[in-house]
């Protein structure tokens, strides 16, 4: 939105990096426990922010690759335990971002993430789970990533995920649900990524956006009367730059950033491609 400024640049690097640990991993805030999701936020932040001068690439790679099982692909979360495919794309999505994908056995990931899709097409957090549309922008994102989308049945996942839209125009999670504005990012960035945007109707997911927003604070919110909030915001504003939408930055449908941030990125998959079509 070309509002960068509206923060003050000093400040954020600052709670950043005091929301990192020991381990080379970052909490969501100071003296929060370290957690790979809350990982990838401080390295997308600073990346965005060109300070990634400010960390240690390969203190940050050893925490991810001490929750990362080389052999069966999987990755924890933390040092608990939870294993899903949100935990997989972040390693490969924030090594890729430090240049450090060797540390990570990504064959092993790729045939992982490949076992998660399902006979409809979509994808669950852990083989054989139910299909969700968050989850298919993981897996797809992480294979995106490895270059191993040869791994699944593509036209299939675009089916499903196509299916996700309503006769309103917007997008819902998984079958039988309402649609939610979010999910213009979740499914969106799929097709993107698997060129195939013209498989859903843009003018329609467009207007169903455009009416969640609150005319008076300018917020999104989920659907069209309800209450505004950032995480709404952030992925209605993410698929109307899907959409080609005037006056917003290209959007980068694998690592969710702004493309013109995106030469920073050691292992970019994208390597700036046309995005919009």
């Amino acid at each position: 939105m070309h509002a960068r400024e509206a923060l003050p640049r000093e400040d954020v690097i600052k709670f950043v990096l005091n929301c990192q640990k020991p381990n080379g991993g970052f909490g969501a805030a100071p003296n929060h426990d370290a957690h790979i999701t809350f990982t990838l936020s401080a390295v997308q932040i600073l990346l965005i922010e060109d300070a990634l001068d400010k960390i240690d690439a390969d203190q940050i790679a050893d925490y991810i690759v001490s929750l990362h099982n080389q052999e069966t692909g999987e990755v924890s979360g933390d040092e608990y335990g939870e294993v899903d495919t949100r935990f997989l794309y972040i390693a490969l999505n924030c090594l890729s971002i430090l240049g450090k994908l060797d540390r990570l056995n990504v064959e092993a990931m790729a045939k992982w993430i490949a076992a998660c899709q399902n006979l409809d097409g979509g994808f669950g957090m852990v083989p054989g789970a139910e299909s969700h549309a968050a989850q298919a922008f993981t897996c797809i994102g992480a294979l995106t990533i490895a270059g191993k989308l040869d791994l699944i049945d593509g036209d299939l996942a675009c089916w499903w995920l196509s299916e996700r839209q309503l006769p309103e125009g917007g997008l819902n999670g998984r079958p039988e649900k309402l649609p939610d504005v979010c999910y213009s990012w979740w499914v969106l960035s799929c097709l993107a990524m698997m060129k195939k945007l013209h498989w859903i109707n843009r003018d329609k997911l467009r207007d169903f956006i455009l009416k969640a927003q609150d005319e008076d604070d300018g917020g999104i919110a989920d659907r069209e009367g309800d209450v505004a909030d950032v995480f709404h915001t952030n992925f209605g504003l993410c698929g109307l730059s899907l959409l080609g939408t005037d006056g917003l930055d290209q959007v980068n449908p694998v690592y969710c950033l702004p493309q013109k941030v995106m030469h920073r990125v050691k292992q970019d998959p994208w390597n700036g491609k046309d995005l919009s079509k």
